[in-house]
């Protein structure tokens, strides 16, 4: 945060910023004797008014408007060290960056307490009694002190954003109305640049508003029951009739990899929609430099003051663009599944046929481009408390970006469950501060930055992260990764234990259903324990298909995971079909090799036994993407623990298979069956992977071929006597 550009008392300044003389003020003979960790460029001419008498008005509104920033906030001075060196520490930054600009402009705030302030204003230190302090709330969306100056006179010092200010300044006076046209004015021009914006405010109380003020301040404070509603009732007493004072604006620079991240998400298919606090203008500057918004894109702004206005808004837009409503939607796409797939459109889209000619033109000429809808939180107050919900819905769903400004944090949570409740997608909660908690706890996935805002937000989130950007590799790459891993397991999952049991139920079938058994219990119990479980504890741990530079570079990988490729319905039938097919190759090989031998049903369960576990990790092992050192012991180790499992339980005597598998094992059948399985029932998974990996290639399997192209060694030609060409 960086204080850049002032209002006040309707003269706009911060266009003539000189660094230097405020390290002048700090370094020089006869300057002030606080020096501070951060230092502020100032306004030249700002700096020249400050030092004039306090007899004009332009002068007095100087002086209340840096008596303000440096008395209404809850920031607090620390001493770095015994020369003088000061750093402040607040909840927010906002107000740190406004204490550090009066600072360098001669307030500096040195001490605070609950019932006192020390201001020394260019040498001089001024102590001023905090009667009583308003603090910010979303309702109010402003915030309040009450002080004594030390001549007696009591003033209350109001600052907010100006939705929420204009409507209690006074405006009896000619020269009242040009102040507040004048500071309007300014105030768009600094959103428009995508600065952060506060209009400053102040009141001299009379005897009797402070005394009936602080009778109700006193009993609202100490109230047990609806403490804030009377806190906000009270403050209603002393913020109005208000002189405006000025406004400020404060530079709020985006964090390094911001635009990068936002863009590549969109990207990858992922819909971002930002909710900010911060005005229309500043929210779409700040949307254009962060690249959630572009040239091309058409805006939306739904900026209404009532139910109907807003419920015209949105019809409105709604009928230019073509948006059709959700039980539109619903039959549309109805109608056209049972058409041809090749002709299947998007369900929102509606058909020459299905609306007048001349309205289809007009969609033709207007949705030329992406489309952005932009909305503030007047209007969602009447949205989301009213039947315009599923309105609201419609229109946003449809568009490529949603904006909304000037939001408060509940209705920051009622963006998220609008969609949570409307749709089956995951939403994703990111911010920094504690106005985004209920965002987060609302979200199926909530992140908290940790930064300036404080830790709010990180102590209500799921995942916790430095810098936005870190978001870009939290979802590319290891939301990919992870997608892929848990997809490809609990496939997996299913097949290796069906196998298992489909392979005992053909025993039950060609046994007549009698209650004996091929396996011991104790083979039953450590498939699942120990022959098997390692490997794909392992595999689901460390397999990755692609490297995270691949993932990164090209974002659209991530839309694997949108269009369910690595799990699905269809996808889970074909695996239970292979499944049924290795059972039966797994059964009825051996039960045909030894039909006509001596063997006993238990030589053949050690067999069925030991070639299950060599069937189900070979299997996995085709499917493995990235061999490690840690997979191929997991993996080859899991077969030969097996076999020493097996050769341990064979050599206890009191067990119906004692010593069954040091028989078969001496013969050369046994060895050749357990190849024969392994081929015979693997050999069409195999065919239909080439076959698929040849002519159907996916965006995963060709982005594998290209890191491997790219991997390999290139071996240049070389001339005639040993020089490469």
């Amino acid at each position: 945060m960086e204080f850049w550009k002032a209002s006040v008392y309707g003269k706009d300044y911060g266009d003539m910023l000189d660094l230097e003389v405020s390290l002048l003020k700090s370094n020089g003979a006869g300057a002030r004797k606080y020096k501070h960790k951060s230092e502020v460029a100032v306004d030249t001419e700002l700096m020249k008014l400050l030092h004039r008498e306090l007899t004009d008005a332009e002068r007095v509104a100087t002086h209340e408007f840096f008596l303000t920033l440096v008395v209404c906030n809850t920031v607090i001075p620390i001493s770095l060290d015994d020369n003088g060196s000061i750093d402040y520490q607040g909840e927010s930054p906002d107000e740190q960056a406004l204490v550090a600009a009066a600072a360098a402009y001669g307030y500096t705030l040195c001490e605070r307490t609950s019932g006192h302030i020390v201001v020394d204003v260019n040498g001089e230190k001024l102590r001023l009694d905090v009667l009583g302090l308003h603090e910010f709330d979303s309702v109010r969306k402003r915030m309040s002190v009450v002080i004594r100056f030390p001549n007696n006179s009591v003033k209350v010092l109001v600052k907010g954003a100006d939705t929420s200010m204009f409507s209690v300044i006074a405006k009896n006076t000619d020269k009242a109305d040009d102040l507040a046209r004048e500071t309007q004015k300014h105030l768009t021009d600094y959103s428009s640049i995508g600065l952060r914006t506060l209009v400053i405010a102040a009141k001299d109380l009379s005897k009797a508003e402070l005394e009936q003020w602080q009778c109700r301040y006193e009993n609202a404070s100490t109230s047990l029951t609806d403490r804030a509603i009377k806190l906000r009732q009270t403050a209603s007493i002393v913020e109005s009739e208000l002189s405006l004072v000025g406004a400020t604006a404060i530079e709020d620079r985006l964090q390094e990899g911001v635009p990068e991240t936002i863009e590549s998400l969109r990207q990858a298919g992922i819909k971002v929609w930002v909710l900010t606090g911060d005005k229309q203008e500043t929210a779409i500057s700040i949307g254009l430099a962060c690249k959630l918004l572009t040239s091309d894109m058409q805006m939306i702004v739904i900026n209404g003051n009532s139910e109907t206005n807003c419920r015209n808004l949105l019809l409105d837009a709604k009928a230019k663009y073509g948006v059709a409503s959700t039980c539109a939607k619903r039959k549309n796409f109805e109608l056209k599944s049972s058409a041809d797939k090749n002709d299947l459109q998007p369900a929102n889209y509606k058909t020459s046929s299905e609306v007048p000619q001349w309205e289809s033109v007009k969609e033709e000429a207007e949705v030329n481009g992406p489309l952005a809808l932009v909305i503030d939180g007047n209007s969602l107050v009447y949205i989301l408390e009213k039947d315009l919900e599923s309105e609201l819905f419609d229109l946003a769903t449809f568009c490529n970006v949603v904006l909304c400004c000037r939001v408060a944090p509940l209705q920051k949570a009622g963006i998220v469950d609008l969609i949570k409740s409307r749709t089956d997608d995951m939403t994703l909660a990111i911010g920094d501060g504690a106005n985004d908690v209920s965002m987060i706890q609302m979200a199926d996935v909530g992140i908290g930055i940790c930064g300036q805002e404080g830790r709010q937000a990180v102590m209500a989130s799921d995942f916790a992260m430095g810098q936005f950007r870190f978001l870009k590799r939290l979802l590319l790459v290891h939301g990919h990764w992870n997608y892929q891993r848990i997809a490809y397991l609990v496939l997996y999952n299913f097949y290796r234990n069906a196998v298992f049991v489909l392979m005992l139920f053909w025993y039950i079938l060609c046994s007549a259903f009698s209650t004996t058994s091929a396996l011991t219990d104790w083979s039953s119990v450590l498939y699942s324990v120990i022959y098997t479980s390692i490997p794909t504890v392992v595999v689901g741990v460390l397999d990755k298909d692609l490297n995270h530079r691949t993932l990164l570079e090209y974002p659209k990988l991530y839309g694997a995971g949108h269009r369910h490729e690595a799990y699905n319905l269809h996808l889970f039938w074909v695996t239970m079909l292979d499944t049924l097919w290795q059972s039966l190759v797994l059964f009825y090989i051996p039960l045909f090799t030894y039909n006509e031998s001596t063997v006993d049903m238990w030589s053949l369960g050690s067999l069925w036994t030991i070639a299950v576990v060599i069937l189900v990790n070979i299997h996995l092992a085709m499917d493995i993407q990235q061999w490690v050192s840690i997979t191929q012991m997991a993996v080859w180790g899991s077969i030969f623990i097996s076999y020493g499992c097996m050769l341990l339980l064979d050599s206890i005597p009191v067990f119906p298979n004692y010593w069954t598998i040091y028989h078969l094992a001496a013969s050369p059948p046994y060895w050749l069956t357990i190849i024969l399985i392994t081929i015979i029932a693997l050999l069409p998974r195999f065919l239909v992977k080439i076959v698929y990996q040849r002519f159907w290639p996916s965006d995963i399997q060709i982005a594998r071929e290209a890191e491997i192209l790219l991997e390999r060694p290139v071996s240049l030609p070389k001339k005639r006597g040993g020089r490469s060409t």
